[in-house]
């Protein structure tokens, strides 16, 4: 019997918004991709700003069932071998969390608009989504979206987080506040370890601030830029090649990238039967 201890498992861990899907909400680029890593036994992990909702909408769409992270890091969820999903919160509620919003409001002295707040005409100026799609992004359970302040604010806001022992993130389009310690990052160092996983190896993909602590967790971590390149707070981890530079934008950059640095299961996946 061939020993297949010694062979590396592979997790792609990947945040969706901007990264696997653009800012259209489309994945279609990078879904035979995401069909040849499945097919490998490659397990595709969303960690994602989404909430459990959103997600797990996706992964019918893609026929997904693998584990998943959501709300930044706030929450675990996997699905038993029965096909029933569960959860894990790994940090406070939302309904903690959203009076520590309007009291941050009012020390700041700028609006912080929660995304629980906005209209649909808002919701599709601000992140393309409306009706039950907003409502899906809306309904929170360890995380509190907000518009963010002005740029001028927003160290001061840091600062005022800090104090309070919460953590602040900021994504492509809007910021989130979270209870302490709370990061992408650590959530997938939980996840490994409630999967009895923890040598698993992670090639980990994002694309603004709030991946940087899912980058810097992963075995190989790849950036994948926008139209215009990639988000300037990732460019240290680039330039001191920590990071790898996916080839293309969005979803056709996360095909190429996943191509690219796990070719053996690519191949492997076209020879299974």
């Amino acid at each position: 019997m061939t020993n297949t201890t010694s062979i590396p498992q592979w997790w792609v861990v990947t945040d969706l918004d901007g990264t696997l899907m653009d800012h259209h909400y489309d994945w279609s680029p990078a879904e035979p991709a995401i069909r040849r890593l499945q097919s490998a036994g490659i397990p595709v992990i969303p960690c994602t700003s989404k909430t459990a909702e959103e997600v797990i909408r996706f992964r019918e769409q893609l026929d997904l069932h693998d584990p998943f992270i959501v709300e930044n890091g706030g929450a675990i969820h996997g699905e038993s071998s029965t096909g029933q999903l569960w959860g894990l919160s790994l940090g406070p509620d939302w309904t903690e969390l959203k009076p520590q919003l309007s009291a941050l409001e009012l020390e700041l002295g700028e609006p912080l608009r929660a995304l629980d707040e906005l209209t649909d005409a808002e919701g599709e100026r601000l992140l393309g989504l409306q009706g039950d799609a907003l409502r899906q992004a809306q309904r929170r359970c360890c995380s509190v979206p907000f518009v963010p302040p002005s740029a001028q604010a927003r160290l001061r806001l840091e600062t005022l987080v800090a104090e309070r022992d919460l953590t602040v993130v900021q994504g492509n389009r809007m910021g989130h506040l979270l209870g302490p310690g709370i990061s992408k990052g650590k959530a997938l160092q939980v996840l490994k370890q409630h999967l009895n996983q923890p040598d698993v190896e992670v090639l980990a993909l994002g694309d603004s601030p709030n991946d940087l602590p899912l980058l810097e967790a992963a075995d190989l971590a790849v950036v994948v830029p926008g139209v215009e390149g990639p988000h300037p707070l990732l460019l240290p981890g680039l330039n001191s090649g920590r990071f790898q530079l996916a080839g293309a934008a969005h979803g056709a950059g996360w095909a190429e990238a996943v191509q690219r640095l796990l070719p053996p299961f690519f191949n492997n996946s076209c020879q299974s039967s």
